[in-house]
């Protein structure tokens, strides 16, 4: 009996002793990840003073070829030419040190390395932060740069700017559901089928926070019964959100068959302390100016649109830069007006 006390004890602190050393081990670890990427950022703008400093046009290419040349065979690769070039990069473009310090101890130098490339400090910024509140790994920040996602916050940003701030940052415009796989010919009920079958690619796309609640919610009115698509909650806005699926345009009468459900929503499902439902109507495409008109924002309804083609970089940057073009002309016309 003493011996199976013992040893359960002993299994007991030996669990509880490791837990302690793998805990310290990965503080460890991220304190010499922060501890590399500032040294990368100081060794990088020591370098750029050195040759800002100097007039000679030649002199910077001699530098950087000699420095990292001599530091190289001193501490190795990670000081090799095309690494040198790379931290300067990185103290030139995050130039503010005290940014650089907190998402130091977040990031890795690798995040950086993939941030660097891109044209915007606010798009390195908006990637950077998103990185640490998703725990993105590199393979899904690269993948959210490839499918634009500071790009269409901004388009959501312009287009919902009516709304309040937490609705902005929390819903997109557009929504890309390439990986539904869809055929040219489906219909809505192909649409939702098929989210209903990716849901968490469907839930990632729309971003932190949304819980997945119904599908064909039934609502009795008057006798007679009437079904949204699909009913999800968020715990960061705590709201109920009612999405509806649209396979053409945006058209005026979607907005009182949204209201008419949202209202229903409010008065039979809302839960004590939540706030009051929303909804979001994804469409083909917007009608922007009927959107505009009848002042969906009043009511808390948005409407965005999903694309479903699977579109080539090019041809996505294109359509990118020519929503955000419209949506920016709207808002200047508005102010004028």
């Amino acid at each position: 009996m003493n011996n199976d006390l013992e040893n359960t004890a002993n299994e007991s602190l030996l669990k509880e002793l490791s837990t302690l050393i793998e805990q310290s081990k990965q503080r460890v670890a991220v304190v010499a990840n922060s501890e590399i990427t500032l040294l990368f950022w100081q060794v990088g703008k020591r370098i750029n003073d050195t040759i800002l400093n100097n007039e000679r046009a030649e002199y910077g290419k001699q530098i950087v070829a000699t420095v990292s040349q001599q530091l190289e065979h001193k501490y190795g690769r990670n000081f090799n030419e095309k690494n040198v070039r790379r931290m300067m990069q990185f103290s030139e473009q995050f130039s503010d040190f005290e940014i650089v310090v907190p998402l130091a101890r977040q990031l890795t130098w690798s995040h950086f390395l993939i941030l660097i490339p891109l044209k915007s400090i606010e798009s390195k910024l908006y990637y950077a932060q998103k990185a640490i509140e998703e725990v993105w790994g590199k393979r899904e920040l690269r993948n959210q740069i490839s499918r634009k996602a500071f790009e269409r916050k901004e388009i959501a940003n312009l287009r919902l700017s009516n709304f309040p701030s937490d609705l902005q940052n929390t819903f997109k415009d557009p929504y890309l559901l390439d990986f539904l796989n869809l055929k040219n010919t489906y219909l809505e009920n192909d649409l939702e089928r098929a989210i209903l079958q990716e849901l968490e690619s469907f839930i990632l796309e729309l971003g932190k926070g949304f819980a997945f609640m119904e599908r064909q919610k039934r609502m009795i009115i008057d006798g007679d019964d009437f079904y949204l698509d699909l009913l999800f909650y968020n715990r960061k806005l705590k709201r109920l959100v009612a999405v509806e699926l649209k396979l053409g345009k945006f058209e005026a009468a979607n907005k009182g068959q949204m209201e008419l459900y949202l209202k229903w929503l409010n008065k039979y499902e809302k839960q004590e302390g939540e706030n009051e439902p929303i909804g979001l109507i994804l469409c083909a495409e917007t009608n922007k100016e009927q959107v505009e008109l009848l002042e969906l924002h009043k009511d808390g309804i948005m409407v965005a649109e999903y694309w479903t083609d699977f579109l080539l970089k090019k041809e996505l940057e294109n359509k990118i830069h020519q929503l955000l073009i419209e949506a920016k002309e709207r808002i200047e016309r508005n102010r004028i007006d």
